[in-house]
């Protein structure tokens, strides 16, 4: 009995200790947790409200700064450089009033609160006259990437702008601020790139185009969303910090102030909350759209999808078909819309079809066929003519070659003569003039022959007598040296 005791005494000994070992464990990991997480203890309040409201003033040198990148960022974006745009991103002084703004809110202090919406004020509309100016007078031949990205913000811009905001102000509080972080955040919540695209569409639509204004509209929603949650995030973490509320000369003053801070702050937050709602849902509504297009159109063999446009304001979808839809598979696709739990977000939506039918296909196939068949006889035809024009050429190289054979011994003719005839000269000095020609002739008129005749003119004061014995002479020199059978001699007075 004793010995059964003993054992219970031990094993609630043992349990007792596992008990404790695991309560220690727990308070390890839970001291470990606090201490890798909590970062109250390297707050510097003053420091870091000094360095908040170091960054409101807008004048002087932080003018010409963010003068200096909103060109930089429209330059950037003219370019489609995406380093050209973080650089104006790195040098923008645009994050210093927003700071201010939140931390206005979490300290209750109205008087930054002022001075921080005038900077910002001031701020966004001189990078509008100046993002403006820019574009007016070196317009774009086409919307590149980099301003494209920044006309339409959804769910992920507010998710940046938040946790960018989040990370910045647990930098900001630091002891010793993280500079890196500081320009991580920079680059991340991208201020300056959306009011340069917000000048860019007004410099477009003053010229003529009205999608400019749509650009405009677009871009300046994703500025306020960035400067709304940023602000937000620099009121949460100032609030958790336990930052002192700023102090008033009475308790009246400060109570009005804070009334006003916190109806001011309410109304800030009633859109942000909206925008939320808003861009998550849309993210959901597109996200099933795509999951609905890839699962019951692309999978489908027999569907020959085009290409598709949501119209999440109308909550309508367009599918463009090439092949021929019938009702049947009409029906299918919006029983699957709208019935089906994989896209609850969709059953609301209205089914817009577009497809050719059967006629259309196959005249378009039976006219592709013709063609074909065309350009093959046409292909043919423009061979032989190929052909054709390659024995033409030939032909003309042959002839060419002829006429200029003819041409040399037609030249060496005129040359023989010309000796010829100086020659004559010298041995019969009565010549008055001598001529070559082949004669044509025909004694029965039906058959030619050619003649070799000269023509020989003497001088008129010499006799006959003379003349005819001369005249056998030089038949028979000429003969000779014109190596010829027969010639004739013809006198002409």
């Amino acid at each position: 009995m004793e010995d059964k005791n003993s054992n219970k005494e031990s094993v609630e000994q043992s349990k007792q200790e596992i008990r404790n070992e695991a309560k220690g464990l727990l308070s390890s990991i839970k001291k470990y947790l606090k201490e890798l997480l909590d970062f109250r203890e390297d707050t510097d309040h003053e420091a870091t409200m000094n360095a908040i409201k170091a960054d409101i003033p807008f004048k002087g040198a932080t003018a010409w700064i963010l003068i200096f990148a909103v060109f930089v960022a429209s330059i950037g974006l003219n370019a489609n450089s995406t380093a050209v745009v973080i650089g104006a991103m790195l040098i923008s002084p645009l994050m210093g009033p927003i700071l201010g703004i939140g931390s206005a809110f979490a300290i209750n202090d109205i008087e930054v609160l002022k001075k921080s919406t005038i900077s910002l004020a001031t701020m966004i509309v001189l990078s509008l006259l100046a993002s403006f100016v820019f574009f007016y007078f070196f317009p774009l031949s086409e919307d590149t990437s980099e301003l494209l990205g920044r006309t339409k913000p959804d769910i992920r811009d507010v998710l940046i702008a938040f946790f960018g905001g989040l990370a910045l102000m647990v930098a900001r509080t630091k002891k010793g601020t993280v500079a890196s972080v500081i320009f991580g955040v920079a680059i991340a919540t991208a201020l300056m790139p959306p009011l340069c695209t917000a000048g860019y569409g007004l410099a477009k639509g003053f010229s003529g185009d009205a999608i400019g204004f749509t650009y405009a509209l677009g871009a300046m929603y994703l500025f306020t969303i960035n400067t709304i949650f940023i602000a937000l995030a620099t009121f949460l973490v100032l609030k958790l910090l336990s930052f002192p509320m700023h102090k008033y000369a009475n308790a009246a003053k400060r109570k009005r102030y804070a009334t006003i801070a916190t109806v001011v702050g309410i109304a800030v937050m009633i859109p942000a909350v909206y925008t939320f709602i808003s861009a998550l849902e849309e993210a959901r509504i597109t996200n099933q759209i795509n999951s609905y297009i890839s699962n019951e159109i692309k999978k489908n063999p027999s569907l020959q999808l085009i290409d598709w446009e949501p119209s999440l304001g109308k909550k309508e979808l367009f599918l463009n078909f090439f092949n021929e839809v019938s009702d049947a598979t009409e029906n299918d696709l919006i029983n699957e819309l709208t019935n089906n739990p994989l896209y609850p977000n969709l059953k609301d939506f209205k089914l817009e079809i577009k497809g050719s039918d059967t006629k259309s296909f196959n005249l378009i196939t039976t006219a592709y066929n013709e063609k074909r068949q065309e350009l093959q006889e046409s292909k043919n035809i423009i061979a032989g003519l190929q052909k054709q024009i390659e024995d033409l050429q030939n032909t003309i190289t042959g002839l060419n070659t002829r006429i200029e054979e003819d041409a040399i011994n037609k030249n060496q003719k005129v040359i023989a003569f010309s000796r010829i005839s100086k020659d004559a000269k010298i041995r019969y000095i009565n010549i008055e003039e001598i001529g070559f020609a082949n004669v044509l002739s025909s004694k029965d008129f039906i058959n030619i022959d050619t003649i070799p005749v000269a023509t020989i003119k003497w001088n008129s004061q010499l006799p006959d007598s003379i003349i005819s014995p001369k005249e056998r002479e030089l038949r028979s020199w000429l003969q000779k040296e014109m190596n010829l059978d027969t010639l004739f001699i013809k006198r002409e007075n």
